[in-house]
């Protein structure tokens, strides 16, 4: 497992497995890369900064509604 980032185009890149790419799929700000058998081998996170930023104010609002 590898992950690395890529200021100067905020990407984020997270490589679960070291499988051969067959295709992707975006979605939104996510691109994920496939084998021919459908297992994820690279997570890019586009915007990583903003991505990042959003899911740790929602990750401390469900937090904060747990604790209650």
């Amino acid at each position: 497992m590898k992950v690395r980032y890529d200021e100067e185009d905020d990407v984020l890149t997270y490589e679960v497995s070291d499988e051969p790419i067959e295709y992707a799929e975006e979605m939104e700000q996510v691109i994920v890369h496939f084998t021919k058998d459908s297992k994820p081998v690279l997570l890019e996170i586009l915007n990583a900064k903003d991505f990042l930023s959003k899911a740790l104010k929602i990750g401390r609002k469900k937090k904060g509604k747990l604790a209650k």
